[in-house]
């Protein structure tokens, strides 16, 4: 069993009261590691251990430098690669091809990629008039905003933190993480990389806990933490939002979402069911993007429930490692009650269960995991429960539609406004439906495509701000204008 501590200061350490949790495998609930549990006087050191290091070497460094031990970083996790699978793996359930494909190569580009905007941001200058006829020059300055506080999810966590963390170095801050408690292994790991690497000590931090009365709460509190970006639960958002307000400290959050699938009668049908499938199921519908309700145009809505039904029913249950597995458990037990917690509410409320509704037969070996099958329904109204809360489970609502206006309108009742993704072969109805779905990402044909270069972020109660590219920089910088009489 793993012994997990803090990364503080360029060290690893326990927490000064000696308090620690257990981490047990979603796969088949053994226990996997020990985690060191922050108190507040944990939390206190490695915030401080980050402000020196803003003011001291990391602070002193060029652009240039920051880039090169950037890469550094990228080319380190590359070299590691397979340790950082391991850890996710272990961590997650997931299978390894969602690892090796998809979850730790974008945690190593998002190293490089913000390393390349940070060194390309192009300078801001106005000359201006004034009244001795002499002029003035006005040139602007971006500053690192500070220690920021990173407060990351469970679901994709290697992916995620570092979504967070590479803008955030890249800029000229430090942080101080604090993953989630389901999920400490690869955000520990990565302390490693940036010991390996020459990251002076104190630039990444890492406390391990929860939330309220734990690392998550006092971070927050934490007056010398400047900014404080979060992806996870909209209720726990508007948490942190309160606390950050003591100090008037930015807040960057990406949270909540309950996503439509559009399918029109013209799509290709065969890359629709597929895309909605991926959409729906990856991570076991763990994914903060993912697809929970599907609006099918009418004509072809029963064929399209029956395909969508085969491809649920044919997923291969299993460990991370083997050859044939491509879907995992939830990440916790408390998560696996909570999503079949809906599924009975779907009963209750009507639903006419397409597939699934419950826990799969598994081999002994497996059966103390965190399993529950893909599952699909059809036949609820608007309003029910599945339909309009966010479950964050492998499962989706299929309901037929007949016009544009009838499914945009459908689409935007909704308190949140995340993301949407489309089907049509038909681009002016594509531009059309684009333009008029509130969400702050839209795929056309495809499902969680992503360029970093654009922006990322949601509407309504689905997060604050935008992530991505130059659109990160507006967090993880203040702008100083300097003015220069000629």
């Amino acid at each position: 069993m793993q012994q997990i501590n803090h990364f503080i200061d360029g060290a690893f350490s326990p927490s000064d009261s000696g308090k620690r949790f257990d981490k047990r495998s979603p796969v088949d609930n053994t226990l996997i590691a020990s985690i060191a549990e922050a108190g507040r006087t944990d939390v206190d050191r490695a915030v401080a251990a980050a402000k020196r290091a803003l003011n001291g070497e990391w602070g002193g460094l060029t652009t240039e430098q920051r880039v090169d031990l950037l890469y550094g970083v990228a080319d380190e996790i590359t070299r590691r690669f397979d340790d950082f699978v391991e850890a996710e793996m272990a961590d997650t359930g997931q299978p390894h091809h969602v690892m090796t494909h998809a979850f730790i190569p974008r945690g190593a580009a998002n190293f490089k990629v913000f390393a390349d905007v940070i060194k390309n941001v192009p300078a801001e200058s106005f000359q201006m008039a004034t009244p001795d006829g002499r002029g003035a020059l006005n040139y602007a300055l971006r500053v690192p905003k500070g220690v920021i506080g990173v407060i990351s999810p469970w679901n994709a966590p290697f992916l995620l933190m570092t979504w967070k963390v590479g803008p955030a170095l890249a800029c000229g801050n430090t942080v101080v993480v604090k993953p989630s408690e389901e999920t400490p292994l690869t955000t520990t790991l990565l302390g490693e990389v940036m010991n390996s690497v020459g990251i002076p000590k104190g630039v990444y931090n890492v406390v391990h806990g929860f939330g309220p009365d734990s690392a998550g709460e006092y971070l927050t509190q934490n007056l010398d933490v400047d900014a404080i970006t979060f992806t996870g639960e909209t209720r726990t958002g508007t948490a942190i939002m309160k606390a950050a307000a003591e100090g008037t400290r930015d807040v960057s959050f990406e949270m909540g979402g309950k996503n439509a699938g559009i399918v029109f009668a013209d799509a290709d049908f065969d890359a629709a069911v597929d895309g909605i499938f991926r959409s729906a199921f990856l991570n076991s519908g763990q994914v903060c993007l993912g697809t929970e309700k599907v609006y099918v145009e009418r004509p072809i809505f029963e064929r399209f429930v029956d395909a969508l039904k085969q491809k649920a029913e044919a997923v291969k249950y299993g460990r991370p490692t083997d050859s044939d597995s491509n879907y995992g458990p939830l990440i916790s037990r408390e998560h696996q009650n909570k999503v079949l917690s809906y599924y009975q509410k779907a009963k209750d409320e009507g639903a006419t269960i397409v597939t699934g509704g419950g826990i799969p037969d598994m081999p002994a070996e497996l059966a103390e995991g965190n399993w529950i099958e893909p599952t699909i329904w059809t036949g609820l109204p608007e309003t029910a429960s599945v339909v309009k809360e966010e479950i964050f489970g492998p499962c989706c609502h299929i309901a037929p539609f007949d016009t544009e206006e009838e499914v945009i309108a459908k689409t935007n009742d909704n308190q949140y406004g995340l993301s949407t993704t489309i089907w049509t072969t038909n681009l002016s109805c594509a531009h059309r439906m684009a333009a008029k779905i509130d969400v702050g990402v839209t795929w056309v044909n495809s499902w969680f495509l992503r360029d970093l270069r654009t922006p990322f972020g949601g509407a309504n109660q689905s997060g604050i701000g935008r992530e991505g590219g130059v659109h990160s920089l507006e967090f993880y910088t203040e702008m100083r204008n300097v003015c220069i009489k000629l």
